[in-house]
This record gives C-alpha cells, sequence and structure tokens, in this order.
C-alpha cells in the first residue's frame, strides 16, 4: 500500500511502486479530470502539481510520490493561482473540445503560483509541451496574462 496526498486527503492505494501516478489517481482514488494523452510526457494532458511544481503523471511513478503534496484539476481551485486561472479561462472562453485543458490549467497555475507577472518568453516556457489539438493557443496565451493581472477588489 502506497499513501498519496491528493488534494489534501491520504488515499491509500494498492498499487504497484512503478505504477504512473496517472493511473493511480484515474483508477484507484477515482479522480479523472486528469487525462491520459500520450503516455511518453510529450502533450501535457496529465499534468498535475507535485509539491507546487507541474509535471506530468504518466511517467512518474507513484512510489517517487508517496507523502508528497499532489494537486489535481480537482483540487487546483482551492489555491489562489488556480482560481485566478480557472476564472481567467471562464472568462475568455478558452476551452474548445477540452480533453487539453485540465492540464493546461495546471501548468497555468503552477507558472502563476511561482511567478505572479510573467513575460511572454515565461509563459511560453510554462506552456510548452502542452499541446492542444483544438489550436486555442491564443486564448490560453491571453487568459494566463489575464491570471496574471492583479485582482481588484472592487469597481
Amino acid at each position: 500500500m502506497i499513501t498519496l496526498l491528493i488534494n489534501g486527503q491520504p488515499h491509500e492505494v494498492d498499487a504497484p511502486p512503478d505504477m504512473p501516478l496517472l493511473w493511480a489517481i484515474r483508477d484507484l482514488v477515482g479522480l479523472t479530470g486528469t487525462k491520459f494523452g500520450c503516455g511518453i510526457a510529450q502533450c501535457g494532458a496529465c499534468t498535475v502539481h507535485l509539491d507546487g511544481a507541474a509535471v506530468r503523471s504518466c511517467v512518474l511513478p507513484v512510489a517517487a510520490v508517496a507523502g508528497r503534496k499532489i494537486t489535481t484539476i480537482e483540487g487546483v481551485g482551492a489555491t489562489p493561482a488556480g482560481q485566478q486561472v480557472q476564472q481567467a479561462w471562464r472568462a475568455l472562453d478558452v476551452v474548445q473540445c477540452g480533453y487539453c485543458q485540465s492540464g493546461q490549467v495546471m501548468s497555468a497555475a503552477a507558472l502563476i503560483a511561482s511567478n505572479p507577472r510573467p513575460s511572454d518568453a515565461d509563459i511560453d516556457a510554462a506552456m510548452a509541451g502542452n499541446i492542444c489539438r483544438c489550436g486555442t493557443y491564443n486564448r490560453i496565451r491571453a487568459a494566463v496574462k489575464l491570471a496574471a493581472k492583479p485582482v481588484s477588489g472592487g469597481a
């Protein structure tokens, strides 16, 4: 048994140590927002946060993450950066088919959490490897920029 701390909750999973985190999250814990895309960490659909950093869960063995903080798309909205990103995504109607978007949001939220005022180059670097087959890259970039703007308290 391996204990995974996902979205602030401990989950005991009966998984072989080399099982990819993605499958433990989806099949053993039942959180299906994190998607399988390529299985080789190239598309970004499986992105989750590990101790706040964006990682590809399809190639990360569960043994490597036991006891560390894992955040999935289901839990990212509980963080300030996650809230900002989700609000920006909704405001700009970023999603088309939506399949890649949980990974896109997770990468963007990790960026905003670590760098609240990213440059275009910072955005490019953080979002590199997150593939959107629908081509919503312009809306994704605009949403990351909107999420990076300070939230006003009033008018």
